[in-house]
């Protein structure tokens, strides 16, 4: 479904991503993971169409779409809930979620998807007409996935959905990343929670410095002596 090729970006003089190359097939969940400031998130920015690629190619179902604008690739089937929930804390729940369908126009399905994210995330029904920046951060990240999935995506795209949040919320919000994979939507994330990520990944890629380094299966690099000791505290 997504392909990266040779995908090289540069911050400045800076070399951010050198030469990396992945791929999503329909339905998987894939991961990457790396340690901070390896470039998971520019590779998620440089798929999403918000920061431009310096050489490479970025495929959807075998298409490029390395000049699509971003929101040309939303409109392709590409969504992101971005690093840092980015909500919209002076608008409600509800218009949040609004906000997320802002390409389409079918508007009873929306209406549909609306109460889909409702009943996936019972606490934002509760709180459709609360403001989104009194929601606590677990109900935050909740509603930057609700949101995200309101484009209807073939392909989301995940950017640290457990920062900041307690043990129980990340096992809740794992759970839930599941349970959206198994309804069919493919799904790339980015986890500096290694060892969530790998439980759920179907693939895993490992990033470090802006090259990809290792890659396997999620149950077998949860097994790699080089990985437990890099990511997974020698466990």
């Amino acid at each position: 479904m997504l392909e990266i090729k040779d995908l090289s970006v540069h911050y400045g003089v800076i070399h951010v991503l050198k030469s990396i190359s992945l791929r999503v097939d329909q339905g998987e969940i894939v991961t990457l993971i790396g340690a901070n400031g390896a470039g998971k998130t520019t590779t998620l920015r440089t798929i999403s169409g918000l920061k431009k690629a310096t050489s490479g190619d970025v495929l959807l179902e075998g298409a490029s779409i390395t000049k699509l604008s971003a929101p040309d690739r939303v409109a392709k089937g590409i969504s992101q809930s971005p690093e840092g929930r980015r909500i919209f804390a002076g608008m409600s729940v509800y218009e949040n979620l609004e906000l997320g369908a802002f390409l389409r126009r079918d508007k009873g399905q929306i209406k549909k998807d609306m109460e889909n994210v409702y009943a996936r995330f019972p606490i934002l029904g509760n709180r459709k007409r609360q403001l989104a920046g009194t929601l606590s951060g677990g109900e935050q990240q909740m509603l930057a996935i609700g949101r995200a999935l309101m484009s209807k995506p073939k392909i989301l795209l995940l950017d640290e959905p457990s920062m900041g949040l307690a043990p129980l919320l990340v096992q809740e919000i794992f759970e839930i990343i599941k349970e959206i994979n198994q309804n069919g939507t493919t799904v790339l994330l980015v986890e500096q929670n290694a060892h969530m990520a790998l439980s759920v990944a179907d693939r895993a890629y490992v990033i470090e410095n802006g090259a990809i380094t290792l890659s396997g299966t999620g149950a077998a690099l949860a097994k790699s002596d080089e990985i437990r000791k890099a990511y997974l505290g020698g466990e």
